[in-house]
């Protein structure tokens, strides 16, 4: 079997952050966000809550280089307090 699953980078890469909807939750994902990848399209941001209002996600294409990359800014968006998932 070949490993043809593989991504081929740089490549657009969405992201969804998922957590407790809280003030400045938006703004403190973004901010990590920018923090680790310098090449945010804002354009592609979106913020949606959860149909009971418990939750918020935040969905984000960003420009990505390479797997150790996306290791280090999943690493850094689960740090941050009321971050649940990172799809």
């Amino acid at each position: 079997m070949t490993d043809d699953a593989r991504i081929e980078f740089p490549c657009d890469y969405p992201i969804r952050i998922i957590g407790d909807r809280r003030a400045g939750f938006e703004g403190a994902v973004l901010d990590i966000v920018r923090t680790e990848i310098d090449r945010v399209h804002e354009s592609t941001v979106s913020v949606r809550e959860s149909r009971d209002g418990t939750y918020c996600s935040v969905r984000v294409t960003i420009v990505a280089t390479g797997e150790a990359e996306l290791r280090r800014l999943h690493d850094a968006l689960m740090a941050e307090p009321g971050v649940r998932m990172v799809l």
